[in-house]
């Protein structure tokens, strides 16, 4: 793909620095769909071949997309365009259901599932007894081949008895064992990845992210569910409604 095929040429006769000119002009094509999400950009020295600018405008150019979250960079892979969610924060419900909602089809790499004792923290948190026993659910979640979030969810053994059979959707186990959360207490706040988080999801060490922080209740107020989930900056945003 050229990309003066979808945008077009600079005008050398607009006032605008070129690298301001080109980045408009690519926030345009995503904006009205000529780029779709997920397409990758084509390198950045055939994009200053064909557009005849520097390699330094077209670098300055895509940083501030970037910035704006409208280009995602992915190591040894190059600029794609960022697939961003919108995750209303009224509605409870799980990572796959809001791709399938999207048309998008969820998947998990499981990092690590394991069965062990409550901590001094979690029992607190849980409301569960010394020496009780709980699952720890660590994955990586994908939307389409795009991995979008690193979580880690904690669950009371007695909720969920086979964790080898968990399949996409946590929520749709714990509904089977009649134990899926009805509500849910959210915390949200700004974080940079480690090293190991970056790597696991595609991005540079030290980029934003957010960490969600939930607790899931039963109906009769046991807690059910304790997951920590770290999401791309660059692909979900959170959407809360707000009445007078």
């Amino acid at each position: 793909m050229r990309l003066s095929d979808v945008i077009g040429q600079l005008n050398d006769d607009n006032p605008l620095p070129k690298y301001q000119q080109l980045s408009r002009a690519i926030q345009r094509a995503i904006e009205r769909g000529a780029l779709p999400a997920h397409d990758a950009l084509p390198a950045e020295r055939d994009i200053a071949a064909d557009m005849a600018v520097s390699r330094i405008t077209v670098r300055k150019a895509l940083d501030g997309l970037v910035e704006l979250g409208l280009l995602a960079r992915r190591q040894g892979a190059g600029t794609f365009v960022a697939a961003r969610v919108e995750k209303p924060l009224s509605r409870l419900s799980s990572f796959t259901e809001d791709m399938a909602g999207r048309g998008w089809k969820a998947r998990s790499e499981w990092l690590d599932r394991v069965q062990g004792v409550i901590t001094p923290e979690e029992s607190l948190n849980l409301g569960l007894g010394p020496g009780t026993p709980v699952h720890r659910l660590t994955r990586i979640r994908y939307a389409d081949d795009t991995p979008m979030a690193l979580e880690t969810s904690i669950i009371p053994a007695q909720a969920l008895p086979d964790i080898e059979n968990v399949g996409p959707s946590l929520y749709t186990a714990l509904e089977k064992t009649g134990n899926r959360p009805v509500r849910a207490l959210q915390r949200l706040r700004a974080v940079v990845f480690t090293r190991e988080q970056a790597a696991s999801l595609g991005v540079e060490e030290g980029d934003p992210g957010l960490l969600i922080e939930r607790r899931g209740f039963l109906a009769n107020g046991a807690t059910v569910e304790i997951t920590r989930s770290y999401y791309r900056g660059d692909s979900y945003d959170f959407v809360a409604e707000l009445h007078a």
